[in-house]
């Protein structure tokens, strides 16, 4: 027969690993957040200014649709 349980471990040593590896993941998402944020600001910044202007609009339209939504939804 085998045995199925898990061989015992301390408690702080296995918490202590992955706390320490899901720390990891957030600060590398995080980081690949903030490049991927400046490439999205630089390639912005080289557009003409008509571009940004229609940018600019698409958002502020989507966001007020967006707040309208919210606000239907929690009858504000």
């Amino acid at each position: 027969m085998t045995n199925d349980k898990a061989t015992p471990r301390s408690a702080s040593g296995g918490e202590n690993q992955s706390g320490s590896s899901e720390a990891g993941r957030t600060l590398l998402i995080g980081i690949l957040g903030g490049l991927v944020s400046a490439a999205g600001y630089l390639v912005y910044q080289r557009l003409p200014d008509e571009q940004k202007e229609r940018i600019n609009k698409q958002v502020r339209a989507t966001v007020e649709s967006r707040l309208s939504e919210i606000r239907q939804n929690f009858n504000i």
